[in-house]
């Protein structure tokens, strides 16, 4: 598995407007990958038909970053990087939160409907996860992050 140098913070986590084309017949949005985000993108998948009052995320990644989107609906991203936590709203077809790696991710209060768009550095791997918040900051204190 590689190894990242730099330790990310909440404020390395940074919405993106995303390239948007206007039609009367229905507007398009364009990501590319080294291009509008800033890595080569692995894997997509999404969210949908989340029950109301549940949560998804509760997990940081080592070496991953990520592109969150959300399509339709909104929701909650509440960013931890051990020291500081910072919550924004995604809500526009055409804004993406880039999340670093090293960084704990919540996503919540979802509404009726939202659909959440993930585009990824890496392909999935177990390993790459810390899904436990004590691991999470254990990491963090040895200088993981990034």
């Amino acid at each position: 598995m590689k190894t990242c140098t730099p330790i990310y913070g909440v404020d390395d986590c940074r919405l993106i407007t995303l390239d948007k084309h206007h039609h009367p017949n229905g507007n398009l949005s364009v990501v590319e990958g080294n291009a509008d985000v800033p890595f080569d993108i692995r894997r997509v998948y999404y969210i949908y038909d989340v029950p109301g009052g549940e949560d998804r995320g509760g997990h940081a990644h080592k070496n991953l970053s990520q592109l969150i989107v959300s399509v339709s609906g909104s929701f909650d991203v509440t960013l931890d990087d051990g020291k500081e936590r910072r919550k924004i709203v995604l809500n526009r077809p055409y804004m993406g939160l880039l999340v670093r790696p090293g960084i704990w991710r919540e996503l919540n209060n979802f509404s009726s409907g939202a659909v959440t768009l993930v585009l990824a550095s890496e392909l999935f791997d177990e390993e790459d996860y810390i899904r436990n918040y004590a691991d999470f900051k254990d990491f963090r204190k040895k200088g993981g992050g990034g």
